[in-house]
């Protein structure tokens, strides 16, 4: 388990451009996006160049003692609903045991509380029996089921969407923290 002070989200940065496109084009990952082709270090840099000017959506790296590892993306963020969607991975194949469940930690906290977002929406393919679960561990409820609906290597896939409330997440973070008790609170 980690520590809490081990952990942080920060925004990406130009610096951390060669990293993202590493990891996105790694098949592990790219197994689960829904654009999963690789991409070029062309197509990579006019994506961060529309991150600067768009105001619905927010890339946050996740770090552990100052080693990125994976990534928070929060899309569609509709200020006037009070929602948007994630997405997040691990990048490195040798993150720290919990560093996932930390990720989703921090990432629902910037989500609700720095973005003050009232509900998040998630998606995931059937078949990702890891992000389905890591969905439910972090308190989501199943909204929707779209068959058929997104077409990968040459078949139409379901894809399954989640959603969490604000309130539902604060109920839920007071039994379940991906980190170790701090020093005097045990």
């Amino acid at each position: 388990m980690l520590e809490r002070s081990q952990c942080i989200l920060r925004p990406v940065g130009r610096d951390d451009l060669d990293k993202l496109l590493e990891w996105r084009n790694v098949e592990r990952i790219r197994a689960f996006m829904y654009t999963d082709h690789i991409i070029s270090p062309e197509e990579h840099a006019a994506w961060f160049e529309r991150l600067g000017t768009n105001d619905t959506a927010r890339t946050l790296i996740f770090e552990v003692d100052g080693r990125p590892l994976g990534v928070v993306n929060v899309t569609s963020i509709d200020r006037r609903n009070g929602t948007c969607h994630w997405g997040f991975y691990i990048g490195e194949a040798d993150a720290p045991r919990g560093s996932g469940t930390a990720l989703g930690y921090l990432g629902l906290d910037h989500i609700f509380g720095t973005l003050g977002i009232r509900k998040v929406i998630g998606e995931a393919f059937a078949f990702n029996e890891a992000s389905i679960a890591f969905h439910r561990r972090l308190g989501f409820s199943q909204e929707g089921h779209f068959v058929q609906h997104v077409l990968k290597n040459g078949s139409y896939h379901d894809i399954l969407s989640f959603a969490l409330f604000r309130e539902q997440w604060e109920a839920h973070k007071q039994n379940f923290t991906p980190f170790k008790p701090e020093a005097g609170n045990q």
